[in-house]
């Protein structure tokens, strides 16, 4: 089993930065790709960022390209989320969530990966 915590959610203005963390613990060695998925009140859970299990390979939706960066420490069991230039839609919960079978690439999908987190709370005001 793995377990993923998130942390370094919060809240800031608009414009601002927030560095989301997870660090996973358990039989690590079985992580692959390892993802961020976000989920506003009322709205289905929505793929944000994935990172290849070495990081040669990184996707983003289009609603953060060029804002929000995606990184991992494979030594510390950690992956990042650094987030620039918050909007309102930024708001939401934000969940780690780590992949088991792909070897190659970083998944969009939610079925494609096999852990979660519980999630962090991002929430940016005006």
């Amino acid at each position: 089993q793995v377990q993923l915590a998130e942390s370094g959610g919060g809240l800031v203005q608009a414009g601002g930065s927030l560095r989301l963390s997870c660090a996973a613990s358990g039989r690590t060695f079985s992580l692959y790709a390892m993802g961020w998925f976000r989920q506003a009140p009322g709205k289905e859970r929505e793929f944000v960022a994935a990172i290849s299990k070495y990081g040669s390979t990184t996707n983003y939706v289009d609603s953060v390209k060029g804002r929000f960066t995606i990184s991992r420490d494979n030594a510390k069991n950690t992956v990042f989320l650094q987030m620039t230039s918050l909007k309102l839609e930024d708001t939401a919960v934000y969940f780690c969530a780590g992949d088991t079978s792909v070897m190659i690439g970083a998944p969009k999908h939610i079925y494609e990966y096999d852990y979660w987190g519980q999630g962090t709370q991002v929430t940016v005001s005006s």
